[in-house]
């Protein structure tokens, strides 16, 4: 046994003899070599021990049921525990997360002080609130009975408890960029003393418009840090944005930078766009579609669709920037739990958001930048199940079709489903509950009510001095025209 472990160390591994005259040695030593070092590089892969993390941290591990490294967090792992600034390219759901946590809860581990009064030691950054609360549990989980301090601040909630937060002083704190120049603004959060800066979904933040809102957030950190980018994609004004803020890096890849996900099955529905509802329900007609992603590029649109499909008997939800975040919360709840069919959602909900078992992702509309098809696809097949993804593609969205086969360097399947081919018009199985029109009211121009100043109004009537309610096309109730005081013309006015 000491003799195979002796084989199995890299730096014995050698295949020529140490002398003069280079004689190779025997083809069959050689291939046992081979074997013993595969074997020894396998050891490493199907369990985390080979890393050297803190018992805590490989006890969270066990637990969680995380028994074998991904790719990502092999090759990522090993220079961050020894200090590095690094680079990682990865796709959604390829343990990510893990990837960074598990160093930096390491070294936290390894060097306890107190967290800093109003900062972090660790600062993570996000593009959405989704992702930053899923990292922020994906913290909390592997540092379980560590008492560690960890928070997550972002906008769309009161700033009392963030504020409470960060004065009490935090360990790892996990940050949209908007709220935290909030509250950097305000005086209430300092960051001269982190440790750590984490950059996830660079790409995204970057087609956000976050990249000043960094620029200005890294000039408050101090210079000596470990800094670290992840992203799905590395386009080039991300590697100009690495070149200021990270020293010396160690990129590592596990996957193209426009590489699909390999158990997506991807198909195409050409159809015209005033059919494209009346398809997707169809669509869920088929029993297979148990938990689906619906995408559309805006937020109004999401909404039409989502009331669609509930129409339709499909119960759905949408989720988007203008839901609140208890609304968007609510929606992710009832669809993990199974109790909404379908999730629509613009692209706010395309990167990092953890869903078991999503069967299919449908593109309502096509997305304009190409690369925002990849991450949303990879919302399913994760965790090694397989997926389906369909596209409804109109003939203005032909050119970003092709856009998005140039990209992933594949010819997707297409099927014409316009013309005769095409759907039936949806059914309408429940409909929404109609809002009441409202009653009649008295024009601003009008007096007070009969009976004087002590008089009651009708009912329905605003009291005097109210303003009159403006419908959508710009006219007051009783016909009167947006810019006109009254429906009666003026003595010697001509008619118009």
């Amino acid at each position: 046994m000491k003799d195979f472990q002796s084989a199995c160390r890299p730096p014995l591994i050698f295949i020529r003899r140490p002398d003069t005259r280079g004689v190779p040695y025997p083809q069959a030593v050689v291939g046992a070599l081979r074997v013993a070092t595969a074997h020894w590089k396998t050891l490493i892969l199907d369990n985390f021990h080979g890393f050297g993390l803190a018992a805590p941290l490989t006890a969270a591990l066990t637990k969680l049921g995380f028994a074998r490294p991904t790719p990502i967090q092999v090759q990522a792992i090993p220079p961050l525990m020894k200090g590095r600034d690094l680079i990682g390219i990865a796709q959604t759901g390829t343990g990510k997360t893990a990837a960074f946590a598990l160093p930096i809860l390491n070294r936290i581990v390894a060097d306890r002080r107190p967290a800093p009064k109003g900062g972090a030691r660790v600062l993570v950054l996000s593009p959405t609130r989704e992702l930053a609360s899923q990292i922020a549990q994906s913290f909390r989980d592997l540092s379980d009975g560590l008492g560690l301090k960890i928070a997550v601040v972002f906008g769309g909630v009161s700033h009392g408890a963030q504020i409470r937060a960060l004065s009490a002083g935090l360990d790892v704190l996990v940050a949209t960029p908007g709220r935290l120049l909030d509250h950097l603004d305000a005086g209430v959060a300092r960051l001269d003393a982190v440790e750590f800066l984490v950059l996830d979904e660079v790409d995204q933040m970057l087609d956000l418009g976050f990249v000043k809102p960094i620029r200005r957030i890294v000039r408050e950190l101090p210079k000596r840090r470990q800094n670290l980018f992840f992203s799905a994609t590395m386009p080039t004004d991300i590697r100009a944005l690495a070149g200021e803020l990270l020293h010396d890096p160690v990129e590592v890849s596990v996957t193209p930078a426009a590489k699909t996900a390999d158990r997506v099955e991807q198909s195409v529905l050409f159809v015209e766009a005033a059919k494209k509802r009346d398809l997707l329900v169809e669509l869920f007609n088929d029993p297979d579609l148990t938990r689906v992603i619906v995408f559309t590029r805006t937020k109004h649109g999401a909404d039409r669709v989502a009331r669609t499909l509930d129409e339709a008997g499909v119960d759905a939800a949408a989720i988007h920037g203008n839901k609140s975040q208890g609304q968007r919360e609510r929606a992710l709840a009832a669809f993990r739990g199974g109790t909404t069919r379908a999730l629509v959602a613009t692209d706010i909900a395309a990167r990092g958001i953890d869903i078991a078992g999503v069967t299919h992702v449908v593109n309502f509309e096509l997305p304009e930048v190409a690369e925002a098809y990849v991450h949303r696809i990879g919302r399913t097949a994760r965790a090694g199940k397989a997926g389906q993804a369909i596209s409804l593609c109109d003939h203005e969205e032909r050119d970003l079709l092709r856009a998005i086969e140039r990209l992933t360097r594949l010819n997707l399947f297409k099927t014409d489903r316009r013309g005769a081919a095409g759907p039936k018009p949806a059914p309408v199985v429940r409909r929404q509950a109609a809002v009441p029109a409202p009653a009649p009211k008295r024009a601003h121009h009008q007096g007070p009510p009969r009976g004087g100043r002590g008089g009651r109004p009708v009912a329905g009537e605003p009291r005097w001095g109210e303003r009159p309610a403006f419908r959508s096309n710009g006219a007051r109730p009783g016909g009167e025209v947006r810019g006109q005081r009254g429906s009666q013309r003026r003595p010697g006015q001509p008619q118009a």
